[in-house]
């Protein structure tokens, strides 16, 4: 019996249940992963014990040597990842990540240029319901009405007559390699600072499978936990001379103590990440949205931007005349996790939304290949193609749990 059976089963058995949750069913929330054993165990570790107010040589609390020592290795293995000169790792979150940057470069009321939350942009990047769209005066750029991917020269265009003081790329739901460069060159014409959100791709990024913002844009900020494969967390990363200014903006700026634990398990992840294995990883990740993404469309299900460059697909459900949220639900039934996404030209609220966002970073982590995405593709496609027979979900989520069992998340789990 473990200690937490022993002092509070109440919580061991609801943590069993999403054990179970886990092991049984097929995650394709493309901002979820599976962590390793070690990130698992350091995210556990003594470490929560300590408060370490400040940074390494310059903490506000004795007795913190060697968490010195460890935000030290978790700063330098992220720097060289991704082959940068200055790196945070306390930021609890991507958003949190983000809203340093802002704090630390831009004014209240100053404008700022985005990805529309609608056509694939993220909640922290300027959405009214955010505090970034209530301190920022935002303007939203999206996608080409009839491709769906990003049109460069109409962004410059919106950037040449807002004149913004910071121009945000990364998105959250597009399917489609962002360039960069074109970002950072666009900011340089118009005097903006450009801040590279790649919470979503930094896996893909780090590996070299996508183009890296890191020499084009003044800022990068990311998540630990998507496809880098960590602990819940955020990073920012610029260049040595900016260094002072991020530090003092993420702590006293916006935090206070930072979670150890956690630095310790990004630490971790970032070898992780550093070594050839997980390269292969990457690339499996997007070998297998690309199949997947065929798979879908050969199911009669329509994919935003016509498919791919990535870990996620987008899928518009219009013309089967549901909604993302009817498809997350019957899908969830049968034992395939998703998430309702907004899509472009969107008519439906949030809450419910006409599309569905897929990706490949859990099931990839769990072993599986082309052959496995087939099946899951075919799945999909038999759940949203026969969404009112019961019957069918419930044979569906009978062979996902048999199936699922053959990809076990970690050795010793049944």
């Amino acid at each position: 019996m473990s200690f937490l059976e022993r002092d509070d089963p109440e919580v061991a058995g609801i943590i069993e249940k999403e054990r179970q949750r886990q092991v049984f069913g097929l995650e394709l929330i493309a901002s979820e992963n599976v962590v390793s054993r070690a990130v698992m165990e350091a995210t556990g570790s003594i470490m929560c014990n300590k408060y370490a107010e400040g940074y390494p040589g310059k903490r506000y609390y004795g007795g913190c040597e060697f968490h010195d020592d460890v935000e030290n290795l978790a700063r330098d293995r992220l720097c060289k990842l991704f082959s940068a000169e200055h790196a945070n790792v306390q930021p609890h979150s991507g958003s949190q990540a983000n809203q340093a940057v802002y704090y630390a470069t831009i004014q209240p009321g100053d404008v700022i240029m985005s990805q529309s939350l609608t056509q694939g942009g993220h909640l922290s990047h300027g959405s009214p319901v955010n505090i970034s769209g209530k301190l920022y005066e935002v303007h939203s750029y999206g996608v080409d009405y009839e491709s769906e991917v990003l049109d460069y020269g109409a962004i410059a265009d919106m950037a040449r007559k807002t004149k913004p003081k910071m121009i945000v790329c990364g998105a959250s739901a597009y399917p489609r390699e962002i360039d960069f460069k074109a970002f950072g060159e666009i900011a340089e014409e118009v005097g903006a600072v450009c801040m590279a959100d790649i919470a979503h791709i930094a896996g893909l990024v780090a590996t070299g499978i996508h183009n890296s913002p890191i020499d084009v844009c003044t800022y990068t900020t990311t998540t630990t936990h998507k496809t880098l494969r960590g602990p819940r967390g955020g990073a920012i990363l610029c260049r040595k001379e900016d260094g002072p200014a991020i530090d003092k903006s993420v702590f006293p700026g916006m935090q206070g103590g930072p979670l150890m634990h956690i630095i310790a398990a990004k630490a971790v992840c970032f070898k992780e990440a550093l070594s050839p294995s997980y390269k292969e990883y990457a690339e499996q990740v997007v070998k297998n949205a690309r199949v997947l993404a065929d798979t879908l469309a050969g199911n009669n299900l329509r994919l935003c931007s016509g498919g791919t460059d990535n870990h996620l697909v987008l899928l518009d459900l219009s013309d089967h005349g549901i909604t993302g949220l009817e498809a997350e639900n019957a899908l969830g039934e049968a034992g395939i996790t998703v998430n309702k996404n907004t899509i472009p030209r969107e008519k439906r609220s949030p809450f419910v939304t006409s599309g569905l966002r897929v990706g490949t970073p859990t099931v990839t982590s769990r072993g599986m290949k082309e052959d496995e995405m087939k099946q899951i593709g075919d799945w999909i496609g038999r759940v949203i193609n026969n969404i009112q027979d019961k019957n069918t979900i419930m044979a569906v989520r009978k062979e996902v749990v048999d199936f699922a069992g053959r990809f076990p998340l970690y050795p010793d789990a049944v």
